[in-house]
């Protein structure tokens, strides 16, 4: 969740500015990754199962494949995320990089939506896998509006405009993605023992 709160607060520093000016040319300078070091990830999860009953080890493991595909994606598009934050254009390459990543997240997202509606979880799975899906869908969803008000208050900045932000549906989304959410999941992963890269745990083999 700390990038939404980096959005946000940039977001807030614009719109308090007339003209929208802010310098982040000297921001963190050493953590830059190059873009062009970025591997889009190769895994996201899939099941083409229908109307199955799914047992407690195939459902631990996808709940971890699913986590940890949305882990990679999503720390694989920290480095285009900064760029725009920091006014960069980015090249042919980079948006194609950046658009695939978006489409696999979504993908991801969907997949395992899908997977936990059509399919028979076991006991004790059903509310906490779907806890898991809104969450992060919701989490991306939210992430994808921040960068788009983003973008869209620096285009009204560049005009000499005053931005203007509208952040009702990101507020809305507040109730499905906040710490509060975060710890549930991370205590039934606890006491189901999935080992996930997700929310910064470590290790992810179980």
């Amino acid at each position: 969740m700390k990038r939404i709160f980096v959005g946000f607060l940039i977001i807030f520093i614009l719109s308090a500015c007339s003209k929208g000016k802010v310098d982040t040319t000297e921001e963190e300078d050493d953590e830059i990754i190059d873009m062009e070091d970025v591997e889009v990830p190769s895994e996201i999860f899939t099941s083409e199962k229908q109307n199955n009953k799914i047992d407690e080890e195939e459902m631990k493991l996808s709940i971890k494949t699913y986590l940890d595909s949305h882990n990679e994606l999503d720390e694989a598009s920290y480095p285009f995320q900064d760029a725009m934050y920091e006014e960069k254009g980015l090249n042919k390459n980079e948006l194609e990089k950046l658009a695939k990543i978006t489409e696999l997240t979504k993908e991801n997202d969907e997949n395992f939506s899908n997977y936990i509606s059509n399919n028979t979880l076991p006991e004790g799975y059903q509310g906490e896998s779907v806890r898991i899906s809104q969450y992060i869908t919701a989490y991306n969803v939210l992430l994808y509006e921040v960068d788009e008000m983003f973008n869209n208050l620096m285009d009204d900045a560049n005009k000499g405009e005053l931005p203007e932000i509208n952040i009702t549906s990101i507020m809305n989304k507040a109730d499905v993605v906040n710490g509060r959410e975060q710890k549930k999941i991370e205590e039934f992963l606890d006491e189901k023992n999935i080992k996930t890269k997700a929310f910064g745990r470590e290790g992810s083999e179980e």
